[in-house]
């Protein structure tokens, strides 16, 4: 569906639209695919690595309504990946976080109806889900924000979506490259906030995948949840260094024990299918019976009981040491 198309990534030079843009790349030959950043060094530096002739970068930031109203122009699929995602920087910084995160939100909406994009999926976070913190509050606001979007379109045919999942495997800024330059220092112990701490687990191309076939996937109003393994902070840092002591820091401000991704509040709005779910829209689109239940491939899916909860902590499968390392190297 991607060939002889125009994709624009929202901050498109991080862990994830790098890796987007090389699938693009490999798998389809798609008319142009358009990097939007704010960082002009980071742009320049994946200009080395991703320069097809297809291949346009834009400099621009998602709080610039007017500039992404410029960059949407005859563009038809967007991956809205652009966010302030440090939990502890979101916290100290909290404004910052919101003209980015939920405004930004707005703005890639508004330029997209604008400009007859086809379809929006904005990537979105476990911390959305039963929010505790700024990061995850954001989020959450940005995720009703692009479904009910879905109804501000009038008679066109834009559709938005968004995708929630865990943590990525070696992400920048995350917790294993962390652990792996303490490593390299020659530390004696790994610091952990917590011993019974867990996240959901995905590797980086498994988001890609993911968010690929939700294109094809969605209506319009959807949230998207991939099931996924979860990880105990201890059995990952064990992973890396199974000889290192684990120091106990303390939770930082803002994190949680366990992540969710399916709240049980939403349980009467959400469908299981084979391998992720869907929490179908709380809102009636004007004009439009939607049946979530059958997804744009012929999927079905069922409803799950009521009050279940997606929970990294009572998850049915969890990561041993072997299996984070193979993830690791297959990432």
């Amino acid at each position: 569906m991607f060939d002889n198309k125009s994709i624009l990534i929202t901050g498109g030079t991080g862990s994830f639209g790098q890796q987007y843009t090389k699938t693009l790349l490999q798998c389809y030959k798609p008319k142009r695919v358009i990097i939007l950043s704010r960082d002009e060094l980071k742009q320049f530096e994946m200009q080395q690595k991703y320069h097809a002739p297809c291949m346009r970068y834009f400099i621009g930031d998602v709080r610039d309504g007017e500039r992404l109203k410029q960059a949407f122009r005859d563009v038809d699929y967007v991956i809205h990946a652009a966010a302030l995602k440090q939990v502890p920087a979101a916290e100290y910084n909290p404004m910052e976080c919101i003209k980015t995160n939920i405004d930004g939100a707005e703005n890639v909406i508004q330029a997209a109806i604008a400009n007859n994009v086809k379809k929006v999926i904005a990537l979105s976070t476990d911390k959305a889900a039963n929010p505790i913190n700024l990061y995850g509050a954001t989020k959450l606001a940005s995720d009703k924000l692009f479904v009910a979007a879905n109804n501000m379109v009038g008679q066109g045919e834009t559709r938005f979506a968004a995708v929630r999942y865990g943590n990525v495997v070696g992400s920048r800024g995350s917790v294993v490259p962390f652990f792996k330059s303490k490593i390299a220092e020659g530390v004696d112990s790994l610091p952990i906030t917590h011993p019974d701490m867990t996240r959901f687990w995905i590797t980086l191309q498994d988001g890609v995948d993911f968010v690929l076939k939700n294109f094809a996937r969605m209506q319009g109003g959807e949230i998207f949840v991939p099931k996924l393994p979860s990880v105990r902070i201890t059995e990952l840092a064990s992973a890396y260094a199974p000889d290192l002591r684990h120091d106990i820091v303390g939770i930082r401000p803002g994190e949680k024990m366990h992540e969710i991704m399916c709240p049980a509040d939403d349980s009467h709005h959400t469908i299981e299918f084979d391998d992720h779910f869907v929490i179908a829209p709380s809102i009636k689109f004007f004009g439009c019976e939607n049946d979530f239940y059958t997804n744009a491939l012929g999927e079905y899916g069922k409803a799950v009981t009521d009050g279940y909860e997606y929970n990294s902590g009572t998850n049915p499968h969890f990561l041993t040491t072997e299996e984070i390392l193979a993830l690791d190297n297959a990432s």
